[in-house]
């Protein structure tokens, strides 16, 4: 395959470094264009020394002037429109992005408006403007490549297959750190045992979304703007041991599974090279060795935020907005000791309920009701 120029947004994140991991090993592939970042501009600077990236960005005005001064000869940019610019400077042949929540939206659509395929991380993106994404892929012809192990798994169990035949797609959860605990329980977890997976190495905001469940939400709505399902078509089902990252149904009852190790650098390079494979110096899956593989109904009554999520897709309009934006403030909140765990899901259903049902179907409203909604949660707190 012909050499890739990546820009990566979201470098020094769990994603991001585990990215820069599989380009490194397939020099030959893929090229680091770009990178950008959010204020750590000391990390930034020694991943620019590493792959050689002159084009930098940060999220931080006062990072980036930071990196100037270390850095003179890069060209550096900030805030949320440095990402849009850094892809008309850099015009690189694949984006990734990987900056967490919703910050990176505007370089996302700016990628795809360009025509460049963009492998997308996050989730928020999807949530909050999946149709404002999806329209402007189509225009443009550019495609939208999940990197999530489980959207992968869709994408992969799909190819060659007619999206028509599609009855049901079974998503599978870890069902995160808390699953054997009773709901009583809840209130006592700490932020320490939240950040503390049992089968995945991801960043603060997606481990604590895996803890309670709203990742899983998020991921009904990747899988029905990558996959022209419909909500009620997406059926979560709990997998502890996360060996089947994902399955799907067919109309003739055949149903289709991708299985591996639970190793993010997988679907990052699938994402990477897509369509085509490349090799990979990690340990195979040993079925033997796995075990039983167990399957399961989610808790809704424990987990709440998978009930709120699949309301809030089934309301439309800007209710998914709001969601991301609520669950933004709620889990910084509960990271910085301020809410317990049980007042994530109470937070998301305060700002959803509050929300006066305003459309926002343009970048500058979906931002607009995005901040609304964190403010709102973060107004709550400071009440209480």
């Amino acid at each position: 395959m012909e050499k890739r120029r990546i820009l990566l947004f979201g470098s020094t994140g769990s994603i991001g470094t585990q990215t820069l991991e599989v380009i490194f090993r397939h020099p030959q592939v893929f090229e680091v264009a770009g990178l950008a970042a959010g204020s750590d501009f000391q990390a930034l600077a020694e991943q620019a020394a590493a792959t050689g990236a002159g084009y930098l960005g940060l999220a931080s005005p006062d990072a980036a002037g930071q990196l100037r001064n270390r850095l003179p000869d890069a060209t550096v940019f900030a805030g949320p429109e440095g990402l849009v610019e850094m892809v008309g400077a850099v015009a690189p042949d694949l984006v990734v992005g990987a900056i967490s929540g919703f910050a990176g939206l505007p370089g996302i659509l700016a990628a795809l408006e360009a025509g460049v395929n963009v492998a997308l991380a996050n989730k928020e993106p999807l949530v909050a403007a999946g149709g404002l994404v999806m329209d402007t892929a189509h225009r443009s012809g550019a495609e939208v490549i999940p990197i999530d192990s489980e959207l992968s798994a869709i994408l992969q169990c799909l190819q060659g297959e007619s999206r028509a035949a599609v009855t049901r797609i079974l998503l599978t959860a870890s069902g995160g750190p808390f699953a054997g605990l009773a709901a009583d329980e809840l209130a006592g977890v700490t932020p320490e045992q939240a950040l503390t997976h049992p089968n995945w190495k991801m960043g603060p905001k997606v481990t604590i979304d895996s803890a309670t469940l709203v990742n899983k939400g998020f991921e009904i709505f990747e899988v029905r703007w990558l996959f022209g399902v419909s909500f009620d078509q997406v059926q979560v089902v709990v997998h502890h041991q996360s060996v089947i990252h994902s399955l799907v149904e067919f109309c003739d009852t055949s149903v289709i599974a991708q299985l591996g190790r639970p190793d993010m650098r997988v679907p990052i390079q699938y994402a990477l090279s897509y369509p085509q494979r490349l090799p990979a110096p990690l340990t195979p899956l040993d079925l033997v060795a796995a075990g039983p593989l167990t399957f399961a109904e989610p808790d809704l009554d424990k987990f709440p935020c998978l009930r709120l999520v699949r309301q809030a897709g089934e309301a439309g309009g800007g209710y998914p907005v709001v969601l991301t934006g609520a669950d933004q403030a709620a889990v910084e909140l509960f990271l910085a000791g301020r809410i317990r765990f049980p007042d994530i899901p109470a937070s998301i259903e305060s700002a959803l309920e509050a929300y006066d049902g305003a459309l926002a179907d343009d970048l500058s409203a979906i931002q607009d009701l995005n901040d609304w909604a964190y403010k709102h949660v973060c107004a709550i707190q400071d009440q209480a």
